[in-house]
């Protein structure tokens, strides 16, 4: 379901990346409603200082898994910012060139680190010389490319070859055909409860110990509680301290996360609650 908003909402930009396609998914939205910033915490950063009422990220891929930029921003430093919403986009990477080039020309492929992971093997068969370069997003590669010359390529959505002027040499080059990344869209809302939620959530352990985190599972174990997700990083604090990343069919205002969130909050040094929102129903449309 689209939403219509009329404040300001951030995106991982520039114009033309798989962020915006995800969020003109999510809402009808006017393009001068929407403001790109170069990183995933930039954009964070901007709901907190006021810029924008709210910001969709990527926050995982089918192929890649976590994106670890998001994951770390809301962990350590966001404050009073929620999940609110999620939105699934199916992915298929583009390649493009500047308008002549063709593949034999490329010596150089720019993309999002995530976009050259989804296509290792492509790359490997038929650009195996190229240098790979890394950029902060698809469409800033694409921006790149149209800028820099007829030798480079760029990996992303054909919304960027249509905004940058660039040709598209092959289309589907992902590995995977099944390839889907979760975005969501951060603010300062808490979302109701639906009846079909999910919810994030971070745990800070004490100490590094045999079965900590076998005391955070027993607590869902125990009520039937799905678990959707759950990974482990590292809390930037010292080596070989970390803490877990839980995702878990449910509302927090329901009646079995409720006594959940408190026991584990009685095990754990702190349960940060990233948001509980309305479960997406598969892939956007």
């Amino acid at each position: 379901m689209r939403n219509t908003v009329g404040k300001k909402i951030g995106f991982l930009g520039p114009r033309g990346t798989y962020t915006q396609e995800a969020l003109l998914k999510l809402m009808l939205v006017s393009d001068d409603d929407i403001v790109p910033y170069p990183t995933e915490a930039d954009v964070i950063r901007a709901i907190e200082r006021g810029e924008v009422e709210k910001g969709i990220v990527p926050f995982e891929n089918s192929i890649e898994g976590s994106v670890t930029a998001t994951l770390d921003v809301l962990a350590f430093e966001a404050i009073d910012l929620v999940i609110e919403k999620e939105v699934i986009l199916p992915i298929n990477h583009s390649l493009m060139t500047q308008p002549g080039a063709t593949l034999s020309d490329i010596t150089t492929v720019v993309s999002h680190p995530q976009s050259i992971a989804q296509c290792r093997n492509y790359l490997s068969k038929n650009l195996p010389h190229a240098t790979i370069e890394l950029a902060g997003s698809n469409a800033g590669a694409a921006k790149l490319v149209a800028e820099d010359g007829g030798t480079k390529a760029a990996i992303g959505p054909r919304l960027a070859a249509q905004i940058y002027g660039l040709t598209v040499l092959d289309i589907g080059i992902q590995d995977f055909e099944d390839n889907q990344t979760r975005f969501v869209l951060v603010g300062k809302e808490p979302a109701e409860r639906t009846g079909k939620d999910k919810t994030s959530i971070v745990c800070f352990i004490y100490e590094d110990r045999p079965g900590s985190l076998l005391l955070i599972l027993q607590e869902f174990s125990y009520r039937y509680i799905n678990l959707t997700k759950i990974q482990s990083r590292p809390t930037k604090k010292a080596l070989g301290e970390y803490c877990f990343f839980i995702d878990f069919a449910g509302h927090i205002e329901d009646d079995v996360i409720k006594p959940a969130l408190k026991c584990l909050g009685c095990k754990v040094r702190e349960v940060k609650v990233l948001g509980s929102y309305p479960m997406a129903n598969g892939v956007a449309e």
